[in-house]
């Protein structure tokens, strides 16, 4: 689709890069609260992604925490491979 096409049932081009409904740019769902954790198979990442699935909706203190706490497990992973 160009950057001008017209959507069905809209009078406007959409803008390229924009977010479709699902709030995803590439279309892809984006998880939902009680949805599982992806599985990466290691074991460490699988925790930390579990970890930030459970944390409570209500809870944006949680939510935070438990995302900082998976960035950092996956900036340690990263660093393990880079020797």
């Amino acid at each position: 689709m160009s950057d001008h096409d017209v959507q069905p049932g809209s009078d406007e081009p959409e803008p390229a890069g924009e977010t479709d409904d699902t709030g995803s740019a590439d279309g892809a769902e984006a998880p939902t609260q009680g949805a599982p954790a992806p599985e990466t198979g290691d074991l460490v990442i699988d925790a930390a992604l579990r970890d930030l699935a459970e944390a409570p909706e209500d809870d944006l203190d949680a939510q935070v925490e438990r995302g900082e706490q998976v960035q950092r497990t996956l900036q340690g992973r990263l660093s393990d491979l880079g020797g």
